[in-house]
């Protein structure tokens, strides 16, 4: 059996390659990949060799989000069914480590995570017409529910996580204000969380029109392109911050210190972007009594990710502004790199173009 896999060599040195695959093992599926979305960490491979201290060493499969068809079973899968679509849980936890223990698996000192070169050897992603994989870690998707929008249940699963965060500080989101800093797919999505939470207002910033104009249809109730509109904030900054809550996506120093100055006092801003050392008015979270907390990944959100999914509340699809083939994957990640365009980028797959 073969499939054609998207393999990075260095920076910018894309291939798409043919490759061959066993058949599942006991307890795994062999999954007929059909869409996967590209992130942020994805392009910082490609366009940067990596990002932080986390380089690609070796050539690496991108791509964590994903999502398929269940083509065949190993020994003792039970629950799928050969036709069932499956959204693709790129995280792998060890279950026995320290953090492991405590419930912490998103910290796991051992973790396996798709697509990801913090280790070496690489974690191997997800962005190939076929592979094998946990059955633990496939996840059944609703009839009815389109592979783009199943493909978006890794990126959900980070906003709840992150929203669960502000929850555990503040509690329920709902007839509460909220300020989202970056329209990128993970904003877009804290935002639609938000609303779906029951948030009173949610307000969007961005320095791009094109990507508020996909916040607005997933469910913002305000847009503010904050690099044309001088003061566009100035409504919300009243009485030392009106927000209750902030989700600061972007990690861009302005938009950090935008998200502390427009919160009220004893609100919550959750960090949800990653960048390097920046700077932060530590007088403005010590005065105002601010909880400024950080997010990561997920574990439990990846279930209740693909359930929201399945309820079909959200648009998904409007999020995702463009796909293209596995063949034309450079122009995919061209499209995706260009945030004057571009939220949510996926490649699509033709499974059947390779044959066992």
């Amino acid at each position: 059996m073969q499939t054609r896999v998207c393999r990075l060599y260095g920076q910018r040195d894309l291939r798409i390659e043919t490759r061959d695959l066993d058949a599942p093992a006991a307890g795994e599926v062999l999954v007929a990949v059909e869409a996967g979305g590209i992130c942020g960490s994805d392009l910082h491979y490609w366009a940067d060799g990596g990002f932080g201290p986390i380089r690609v060493r070796e050539p690496i499969i991108l791509g964590h989000e994903a999502a398929g068809m269940v083509v065949d079973l190993g020994d003792g899968v039970d629950g799928l069914a050969v036709g069932d679509r499956v959204a693709l849980n790129p995280s792998h936890p060890c279950g026995t480590c320290r953090f492991c223990r405590e419930g912490a698996f998103q910290h796991c000192l051992e973790m396996r995570f798709k697509g990801s070169a913090l280790r070496f050897p690489h974690e191997q992603g997800l962005f190939r017409d076929r592979l094998t994989l946990g059955a633990g870690q496939c996840h059944k998707i609703a009839p009815g529910v389109s592979p783009a929008a199943a493909a978006c249940a890794e990126p959900l699963a980070v906003c709840l996580r992150a929203r669960h965060r502000a929850e555990a500080i503040g509690g329920s989101l709902d007839g509460k204000r909220v300020l989202v800093t970056g329209a990128g797919p993970i904003g877009t999505l804290c935002a639609a969380l938000a609303r779906r939470a029951g948030a009173a207002e949610v307000v969007v910033t961005d320095i791009q029109d094109a990507t508020l104009a996909v916040a607005r249809d997933m469910g913002a109730t305000h847009t503010l392109n904050v690099a044309t509109e001088a003061g566009a904030l100035d409504p919300w900054l009243a009485d030392k911050g009106l927000f209750d809550v902030a989700f600061e996506c972007s990690a861009a120093p302005s938009a950090v210190r935008q998200a502390i100055t427009a919160v009220r006092p004893m609100g919550t801003v959750v960090q949800v972007g990653v960048a390097g050392d920046i700077p932060i008015p530590v007088n403005l979270l010590v005065g105002k009594e601010i909880a400024f907390v950080g997010t990561h990944r997920f574990h439990h959100e990846f279930a209740e990710a693909v359930a929201t999914i399945n309820a079909g509340d959200l648009p998904l699809e409007r999020m995702v502004t463009a796909s293209y083939p596995l063949e034309r994957a450079d122009e995919a990640i061209a499209a995706a790199s260009d945030r004057s365009r571009s939220v949510k980028v996926q490649i699509t797959f033709d499974p059947v173009s390779v044959r066992p």
